[in-house]
């Protein structure tokens, strides 16, 4: 009997036969064990036997005892079965949620200020629950979630979004991100704690370079106040902008969670009153349907349980 070298497909429940009886020493015994007649094990042996490409019986006797091959193959089944154990174990830590991966799409400031912390939380108390994070902007977040390139997507209302009742997606709700003033330190306006967004009219804008849900909210904002802002400088990234504030070159709407711990010297910020003061309204959507898999719901109550940051 020649060996197959190149594949080896092995029924594990006829591993489990010859290992019953290596431990019992004869067929009878054996079949008596499992509830089986001989010739039913003998027949197990024999499949097992052209499986492995090896024979697995000698004469012994009156009897028969196990060869070499077959010593050797019992070391493997012994392996096999203790893989085969963990992986049970992981199936059932994957149903409460305890393994899994899940992949996220979330902009800028959100990585900061919602997922850092809630990946904090999650390696804590899920250290088994492998999460990846990609920097993603709407509207490509949802084509990625389309796709299944992600499992979450932590993103803003914004105009031709996905409406609220959108069949394709479940959101969770997160936090409101209010947008502040950046302005000089030495602005005319600085000392005010509070400022209408109307008095900024005449002023020249910053905003980003390429329109955005950050932009189309504030935008928006302006033209509700009864202007449309005299925009000089384009820079998408927060430290620009604040770079440009702080020089005097114009004002600026910058959302709360883009706000660095320590502000950049030369820039004052304000939050808006009235009733033109915008918000990011910031939400997590998943695929419809999957609401109730395992190792989304911790990632999804992370994100939900984060305080919001204070003004």
């Amino acid at each position: 009997m020649e060996p197959r070298i190149q594949t080896l497909t092995i029924d594990i429940r006829r591993l489990r036969v010859l290992r019953e009886l290596q431990a019992r020493g004869t067929v009878g015994a054996t079949a008596g064990a499992l509830n089986l007649t001989p010739s039913a094990i003998s027949q197990q042996i024999a499949s097992l036997s052209r499986e492995a490409g090896v024979p697995l019986l000698m004469p012994h006797g009156r009897g028969v005892r196990l060869t070499p091959q077959a010593m050797l193959l019992l070391e493997h089944a012994s392996a096999i079965d203790a893989q085969l154990e963990r992986a049970r174990a992981d199936l059932a830590a994957f149903d409460e949620g305890i393994v899994g991966h899940v992949t996220i799409g979330a902009f800028a400031t959100a990585i900061v200020g919602i997922m850092a912390p809630a990946l904090v939380r999650l390696r804590r108390e899920r250290p088994r629950l492998r999460l990846s994070v990609f920097e993603t902007e709407a509207p490509e977040c949802f084509t990625r979630l389309d796709a299944g390139d992600l499992d979450i997507a932590i993103t803003v209302d914004y105009h031709n979004g996905p409406d609220r009742g959108d069949p394709r997606y479940s959101r969770k709700e997160l936090l409101d991100d209010p947008l502040l003033v950046a302005l000089a330190e030495d602005h005319p306006m600085a000392p005010q704690a509070l400022i209408e967004l109307k008095d900024l009219a005449t002023e020249p804008w910053i905003v980003g370079a390429m329109r955005g849900p950050c932009q189309e909210v504030g935008l928006a904002a302006c033209t509700s106040a009864g202007f449309n802002p005299g925009i000089i400088h384009h820079a998408n990234d927060w430290s620009a902008v604040f770079a440009l504030v702080a020089a005097g070159c114009g004002v600026a709407l910058v959302p709360r969670m883009a706000v660095p711990s320590a502000v950049q010297a030369g820039v004052a910020l304000r939050a808006l009153k009235g009733p033109q003061s915008p918000s990011r309204h910031v939400y997590a959507a998943i695929r419809a349907g999957s609401e109730g898999y395992p190792s989304l719901v911790p990632v999804l109550a992370a994100l939900q349980d984060l305080p919001e940051p204070e003004t």
